[in-house]
């Protein structure tokens, strides 16, 4: 795949550009330019950490959009043995872009269920760019089920820009599946344990983030829109989504402030796509730590938790004072 350069790194790529050209150079007239190379390597780093240690949650956004970001299946490949896809809802038929099976974790056997987005034109379209009609949240379901049945702990890995709008999805009730998924996910009687891997996008995310444990990588974003729907909303134009994307607080430092996330997992200088590896090594890690922190208690203690965890989102206060209304008015 052709690297895709963000807006706000082409200064690193540049610098990078003048080394290996002053390194072919050196090679070349065999004059020896190490001590500018020297140089300019220590700007390069302090450049790259200057910039990547201070993005913005624009920028964190289309970090999380690179197309060559590792998506739910390269999770798998990395790190879970004997996966085995399950499909259909029974229902109706499948969902490419939510797919679901059954996958060992460490020492977990677990049901797990992702949304997937496509490396090219071709994927995409079997993908829908990631976002699930119906089918792929009642499958969701069934498997979710299934795991309650077996007493398997449940894993879901959220990167979507929303639920399919269409009209098809919109005939076979998208937001009545997304809620019944958000209901059945509150009472279901085994651990869960989601996290953000990329987008976390409007509903559409939600109808399969309701858990016990809520995981977000470091450049993901988790929102109830997405920062140029809402740009197009409050300010009439696309182009403010960097101011709406501050204001929305999807980052996942602020989300964890805010008690909506539980954990952020730290992700390589520029993001997982640059160094896969080593991202999917730390969500794995998380990963682990979440369940067995989860699954010795009892299930009852488990869905209080569960409960109390969600009734606080959303609570707030403030101190009264003379030129205040109260909040009856």
């Amino acid at each position: 795949m052709k690297s895709t350069l963000l807006d706000f790194e082409k200064p690193i790529a540049e610098l990078e550009e003048q080394i290996e050209q002053l390194l072919k150079q050196s090679e070349n007239s065999r004059v020896d330019f190490t001590g500018e190379i020297r140089r300019m390597q220590e700007k390069l780093e302090k450049l790259r950490s200057e910039i990547y240690q201070n993005l913005s949650a624009w920028q964190r956004v289309q970090i999380a959009r690179h197309p060559a970001r590792p998506f739910f299946l390269d999770y798998v490949r990395f790190f879970c043995n004997d996966f085995i896809e399950l499909h259909g809802d029974r229902l109706f038929g499948d969902d490419p872009s939510m797919p679901c099976g059954l996958a060992t974790i460490g020492e977990f056997r677990c049901a797990i269920i992702g949304q997937q987005k496509g490396r090219d034109t071709k994927e995409n379209i079997l993908r829908n760019f990631g976002c699930p009609h119906p089918e792929g949240y009642r499958k969701a379901l069934r498997v979710m089920k299934l795991a309650e049945k077996f007493s398997l702990p449940v894993v879901c890995f959220i990167d979507t820009p929303g639920a399919y709008p269409g009209i098809g999805a919109e005939e076979r009730h998208i937001a009545e599946a997304i809620a019944v998924n958000i209901r059945e996910m509150m009472v279901l009687k085994t651990p869960i344990v989601a996290v953000v891997i990329g987008e976390g996008g409007s509903g559409g995310a939600l109808g399969i983030g309701v858990a016990d444990r809520v995981l977000m990588l470091e450049n993901a974003y988790y929102s109830v829109i997405s920062p140029e729907g809402c740009a197009a909303i409050l300010w009439k134009h696309r182009r403010h989504a960097p101011e709406a994307a501050e204001a929305l607080k999807l980052d996942a430092r602020s989300l964890l402030d805010l008690g909506i996330i539980d954990e952020i997992v730290p992700e390589p200088p520029g993001g997982a796509h640059k160094n896969p590896q080593f991202a999917a090594e730390k969500l794995y890690s998380s990963l682990l730590n979440a369940l067995r922190t989860l699954t010795p208690h009892p299930i009852a203690d488990i869905l209080q938790k569960r409960y109390n965890k969600f009734r606080r989102i959303g609570i707030f206060s403030w101190e009264q004072n003379s030129t205040s209304p109260s909040p009856s008015q």
